[in-house]
């Protein structure tokens, strides 16, 4: 007679790989690397949302000489802001190679995750 009960299952005596679990603490150079890309992703957004608002101005102005220029000031602002940005980040970039440091800004982004592959 079949019995009901019986469950065929994988066998206990499986291997996984170990895996780490937790964050790990950041150190002052992954804090730093995170503020100064933090810093350069909201300036320059900030700097495409005020060109934005002074294209916006153009095009709504209707004509008046006043709004074409205060449009105007506005779009040379926000590409002069967005040429500074450029160019901060450069130097940034050229200083961490040139002398060593670790801030990491040159590299790309890595989005810590809970599980991490450890050691088997």
């Amino acid at each position: 007679m079949l019995n009901l009960f019986t469950v065929f299952a994988e066998a206990p005596d499986s291997n996984y790989g170990k895996v780490a679990l937790g964050f790990h603490i950041p150190n002052i150079t992954d804090i730093l690397t995170f503020v100064l890309r933090f810093f350069f992703i909201i300036s320059g957004l900030v700097a495409l949302i005020f060109l934005l608002l002074g294209a916006l101005g153009w095009i709504t102005s209707g004509g008046n000489k006043e709004s074409v220029d205060k449009a105007r000031e506005k779009i040379q602002a926000a590409v002069i802001g967005l040429v500074l940005i450029f160019v901060v980040l450069a130097i940034v970039i050229v200083l961490e190679n040139a002398l060593g440091l670790g801030l990491g800004l040159s590299k790309p982004i890595v989005f810590p995750g809970l599980i991490q592959p450890g050691t088997n």
